[in-house]
């Protein structure tokens, strides 16, 4: 059986997925972008070294920081680890903040195409009109759907992209995916943990605080001119080159750090909200014990 705990930076992921390892004879899954590279721990806020032998971890620290990675990369792991306990039947208990690379485990990935620079650039090259008319004819439901905005030039263009790209009518290509999806989320057990946003805040600006004290500095210095492109989004990596670079204070490092990471846990909690599978646990004002408790009976174990 593979569990899901997800939530937003500082929301005590880690601790949470201890506990339930410990509880149910458990394994560790990676689920967040950035903890799979070596040499970045403290920015990255991966388990500590006492935490890594309290339970048995995978895909943590393993990827070279010199290498690009992306969801897709991800999910052939993540499916290979499933299928290395699939014999054991010991729980996988999957642990991470992006929501993107869950997305690609859970569901795979969206049968909505990207963008295609030429085909886009034909389109723009038409009127409004023109391209209403065009996307009335593919996909009538589209284009009379109310809550579609067919005056928005963008819009049209990306939903006129999407039939051309596919030959079918992007209403019926997003219908297959939700009906697709409803499938899947009945199977999946996961949650989310739910803080008040000043409690969050707070625990934000004391990690951030604790990074730049106990070693995210020295990380981002033996790292430069190593790290690949994905590596260096890791919040906190540019910032810290800046305060490197005598650009910014370490005071003004560590707010600006702590302001970016807060615009971050607000994505990332409007991201699981609306993934009606992940069930929400009020970690307010609660022990590990009963936050264990909770999550238990979230999985329905």
């Amino acid at each position: 059986m593979n569990f899901y705990i997800c939530g937003p930076t500082a929301s005590g992921k880690s601790s949470l997925a201890i506990a339930l390892a410990n509880k149910l004879d458990g394994h560790i899954i990676n689920a967040d972008a950035y903890q799979v590279y070596q040499g970045l721990p403290i920015l990255t806020s991966c388990p500590s070294a006492d935490e890594y032998t309290q339970a048995p971890h995978h895909l943590y620290e393993f990827f070279s920081i010199s290498d690009e990675f992306d969801a897709a990369q991800y999910r052939q792991l993540a499916l290979a680890k499933i299928e290395e306990f699939k014999a054991s039947g010991q729980p996988l208990i999957f642990v991470g903040g992006s929501g993107l690379y869950l997305k690609f485990l859970t569901h795979g990935s969206s049968p909505i195409p990207a963008g295609d620079p030429q085909l886009r650039a034909q389109l723009e090259t038409q009127t409004i009109e023109q391209l209403q008319a065009q996307l009335e004819e593919l996909d009538p439901d589209s284009y009379h759907n109310p809550d579609f905005n067919r005056y928005n030039q963008r819009y049209l263009i990306r939903a006129l992209e999407i039939c051309l790209m596919t030959d079918k009518p992007m209403s019926q290509v997003k219908n297959t995916w939700r009906q697709q999806e409803s499938t899947i989320n009945q199977k999946l057990r996961g949650i989310y943990l739910d803080w008040e946003t000043p409690v969050l805040n707070d625990r934000i600006a004391q990690r951030s605080h604790i990074m730049l004290e106990q070693g995210a500095i020295d990380e981002v210095r033996a790292s430069r001119g190593l790290a690949s492109k994905t590596c260096r989004k890791a919040i906190g990596y540019e910032l810290i080159e800046q305060l490197l670079d005598g650009g910014i204070t370490k005071e003004k490092c560590q707010e600006t750090l702590s302001i970016r990471t807060r615009q971050y846990a607000k994505r990332q909690r409007t991201w699981f909200r609306k993934e009606t599978w992940l069930k929400p646990i009020n970690m307010q004002n609660t022990t590990l014990e009963e936050q264990v408790k909770l999550a238990i009976q979230a999985f329905q174990i």
